[in-house]
């Protein structure tokens, strides 16, 4: 397994991840021709975040986002985990394990990294034992949104 910033060749599979894990999530269909530009944008604009993926014999068979939070309590950055996929034949392998490492490795060398933060449906308590095993654990902070 090959963990590695993604490049724009991965856009298509990260958009189909998006796409997976919105209707398995949620049961949203989320549609291309807005998704796909908005990975594309995060190529562009680096301030916007970066992507992560994992590749098994030249093919990429999960990836997450990481979008970065100022914290002026300790003036350093918060890094969001987002848009977490792993495709189905390739879960129980460690891959988001191995991800996250990678992920507070690069934080590790920026040295302004204060923490690491995600969201997670309260449904999937799955996903939130392995965020556990990993060392992290529920906020007391609870999230609201209001989509404009």
């Amino acid at each position: 397994m090959n963990i590695r910033l993604a490049e724009r060749e991965d856009i298509q599979a990260l958009v189909g991840f998006n796409q997976a894990m919105a209707h398995e999530t949620e049961g949203k269909k989320l549609e291309s021709s807005i998704l796909t530009p908005g990975v594309a944008a995060v190529f562009e604009d680096s301030n916007k975040g970066f992507y992560v993926v994992a590749e098994e014999e030249s093919s990429v068979v999960g990836g997450l986002l990481v979008t970065f939070e100022w914290s002026d309590w300790r003036n350093k950055w918060f890094w969001w985990i987002q848009s977490v996929y792993i495709l189905p034949n390739f879960r129980g392998r460690s891959i988001y394990s191995s991800m996250y490492a990678f992920v507070k490795k690069l934080g590790d060398e920026r040295g302004n990294v204060c923490g690491f933060r995600l969201y997670v449906e309260k449904e999937n308590v799955h996903a939130q034992k392995v965020y556990e095993r990993l060392g992290m654990h529920e906020s007391h902070y609870l999230a609201y949104e209001e989509e404009v």
